[in-house]
């Protein structure tokens, strides 16, 4: 099977005379080093032409037009697909009938969609398979699965107008070869870092959210299966078999990593590949290999080869004054390796261990003689199975549960007011969520004391809620303990004041 360099010039050099230029974009048979096409590529963005995976046909973004050219014949244009201002497309992976998603950004107020397409059927109003339109998105990145029945669309915008992010806004979206599309709703506000698909194209993980960002495993469906609670992550990487998740956190974090058995959701090992640019599964399912390279470290260079249960099986450290620009697995085709059995007992190694060194927090002078409390600048939501269990109904998400709360409140406040509308009128019992020690609303007549009581019952109702989630099973944390432990003097301090009224 031939592959293929390309080589691109990265200027466009247009003639003073008004013709077309010079050819800057050359395509190379790498056997016998002939030059088979040379192009004038006049944008820099979105130039590289792509092959189908058999490389018998190869598609190239030309003004408006995707052209299509079959068995690397360049100098005939097979096939075209038009559409107004076409930006990006990806070819999808795998064998016969090939299949082109395109990406056209939208302007005027009309939005901007992707749409999915089977080679070579692009003509008539009804070609297209599926189409997905969406507002904010400057540019888009288009992720098929290994089957090529299904493309993820994270939709980018360069800047966050609310402000919230410096990352802008991003958006995540499923479009089907079927025709079937949705939005995948992402509980945890914040920035999409990444998302891949299992090599079983049946379900995807997304890293998402404000640092500690939440992974979420998401079906065909877009719903949630199972959420991996907060961690400091930016990354993840399904194994080759796709029975082994690892989430990791590399570039300005640290470089932990989690290694999850996905069929069974369980933890495998927490290992610290510290300022690791690269990382890459073996073809085997079973090795993993982290480095540091050059150019984005300079100092440390090296890789490290380790089993996905933690230990290091080799180590290579650059020489000081050298420099590691890259390392990659010999490449093998899918099915030469089976997969195996997971083991949870870290195999072992004859590479000592590098224990990591805790990085301590800075404690100023005249609190270093004294006990260290305890205190988190964030709540770590732990790991939660989203699957419905045999014989239950489906869970509610954090969102559903939220807005069923704000029902239920709602409800209760209608109710109120009707009691003291018809006072003769008997009430009807306060939902569950509601704390069953508050009064009725009352006023005083003095904004200050109708404030304090506002406040009161508004402290009584989250504890209610930490008291919910504790009889639920959530391991609380010590200042929502220290809360739940004030309940008794809130209500007497309520009740003293709504006795003064």
């Amino acid at each position: 099977m031939d592959h293929h360099i390309l080589q691109k010039a990265l200027c466009f050099q247009a003639s003073k005379d008004g013709t077309a230029g010079i050819p800057n974009l050359q395509l190379y048979d790498v056997k016998t080093g002939t030059c088979l096409k040379s192009f004038i590529q006049k944008k820099m963005q979105n130039w590289c032409p792509s092959w189908s995976e058999d490389e018998t046909v190869c598609a190239r973004n030309v003004n408006n037009e995707v052209h299509f050219f079959e068995n690397n014949n360049f100098n005939t244009i097979a096939n075209k697909l038009h559409l107004q201002k076409i930006n990006d497309f990806v070819l999808s992976p795998g064998p016969q009938p090939y299949k082109v998603a395109v990406y056209v950004p939208g302007s005027k107020g009309a939005p901007s969609f992707v749409r999915l397409y089977q080679y070579p059927n692009f003509d008539g109003p009804h070609a297209a398979l599926a189409n997905k339109s969406f507002f904010k998105a400057d540019k888009v990145t288009m992720l098929w699965n290994k089957k090529a029945t299904a493309v993820l669309v994270i939709a980018s915008t360069d800047v966050d107008k609310t402000g919230a992010s410096y990352y802008g806004e991003q958006t995540l979206h499923y479009i089907a070869a079927n025709g079937e599309s949705a939005v995948v709703q992402l509980p945890k506000n914040g920035p999409i870092y990444d998302v891949v698909w299992n090599s079983s194209s049946t379900e995807f993980c997304a890293v998402y959210g404000f640092m500690p960002a939440k992974a979420t495993i998401f079906n065909l469906k877009c719903d949630p299966v199972f959420d991996f609670g907060t961690g400091p992550r930016n990354a993840a990487y399904y194994s080759p078999h796709g029975h082994i998740l690892v989430l990791a956190g590399f570039g300005n974090l640290r470089g932990q990593m989690e290694v999850w058995d996905v069929k069974n959701y369980k933890l495998i090992s927490k290992p610290v590949a510290s300022d690791s640019t690269y990382f890459a599964w073996c073809p085997d399912g079973e090795h993993i290999l982290t480095a540091t390279c050059a150019p984005r470290l300079r100092v440390n260079n090296g890789y490290k080869i380790w089993h996905y249960t933690g230990s290091v099986l080799h180590k290579y450290d650059v020489p000081s004054n050298g420099e590691l620009w890259q390392v990659s697995w010999q490449p093998f085709l899918d099915g030469i390796f089976p997969v195996k059995a997971i083991t949870y007992q870290a195999v072992p190694s004859d590479v000592p261990s590098e224990e990591p060194k805790a990085a301590t927090a800075y404690r100023p002078p005249a609190l270093r003689n004294k006990p260290i409390t305890n205190s988190k600048l964030h709540e770590e939501e732990p790991p939660q199975n989203m699957k419905p269990q045999a014989g239950s109904d489906k869970p509610l998400s954090k969102t559903a549960l939220k807005n069923q709360r704000k029902h239920e409140a709602k409800k209760a406040a209608k109710q109120e007011a009707r009691n003291e509308k018809s006072p003769d009128l008997a009430p009807t019992p306060a939902p569950q969520s509601t704390p069953r020690n508050t009064v009725s609303q009352s006023t005083s007549g003095d904004p200050e004391i109708d404030k304090k009581i506002k406040n009161l019952k508004k402290k009584l109702k989250a504890i209610e809620q930490l008291k919910e989630q504790a009889a639920a099973g959530k391991q609380l944390e010590k200042n929502q303990l220290e809360k739940i432990q004030k309940e008794k003097a809130l209500i007497q301090e309520l009740e003293d004041l709504e006795l003064g009224v």
